[in-house]
């Protein structure tokens, strides 16, 4: 199942820097992990903001959650999810034989 996430971040601004920067680092090889794996498909920065937009490609909804749930930075994250499908215009689709 592909899903779009959208996470906003928001550290305070108040946490101590060497716990900061170890759970952006943590954060960063964890994603990379995932990237690894296929089940991070994409991820794009959002311009100006402490902000991404990602693809993810997992079994089900449970797989989302759990993986969520594992990002370091999750308990500073406001989550947006939205569940993908085939667009029928889509002419790779339609090349594949999927639309």
């Amino acid at each position: 199942m592909l899903f779009a996430v959208r996470m906003d971040v928001d550290i305070p601004r108040d946490l101590d820097p060497e716990v900061r920067a170890d759970l952006v680092a943590r954060e960063k090889t964890y994603c990379q992990e995932l990237q690894k794996t296929g089940e991070w498909v994409h991820i794009w920065r959002c311009v100006g903001q402490y902000a991404n937009i990602s693809v993810f490609d997992v079994a089900d909804n449970e797989a989302l959650h759990r993986l969520l749930w594992n990002l370091p930075l999750f308990p500073y994250m406001r989550v947006e999810v939205t569940p993908l499908a085939q667009h029928p215009s889509d002419l790779a689709a339609a090349a594949e034989g999927v639309a």
